[in-house]
């Protein structure tokens, strides 16, 4: 009796680790630094709702290094702040994010 409940026990935790990970660790960014068609770099808006992306900062670890610019944004995780006639607009929320980022100073991009 004690065997066959080892035996499922075990089955389950490769169940989960074989399928948490996925889930968890899915990359969100396309390798051509897009969010389900949104290039990540250019004259970006910080908006309180209906944002195009929804983004989390973080000090490690983070799908997009980004680094702000005051001008030509056009390498993958450069960003400029705009008020108006932006290229996409982000919404920056503490939990269930799109993407996360972290700022840099040098070598913005997906990690």
């Amino acid at each position: 009796m004690q065997k066959i409940g080892l035996i499922s026990m075990k089955a389950a935790s490769l169940l989960f680790c074989l399928l948490f990970p996925m889930h968890v660790f899915a990359r969100n960014i396309g390798e051509d630094c897009t969010y389900e068609g949104i290039r990540l770099f250019g004259r970006v808006q910080v908006v309180t709702g209906f944002a195009d992306i929804d983004v989390q900062k973080k000090d490690a670890l983070a799908d997009l290094d980004v680094r702000f610019v005051n001008a030509f944004p056009d390498a993958c995780g450069e960003w400029q702040l705009v008020d108006s006639f932006p290229d996409f607009t982000v919404r920056f929320v503490d939990s269930f994010p799109d993407i996360t980022i972290k700022k840099v100073h040098a070598f913005a991009g997906v990690r």
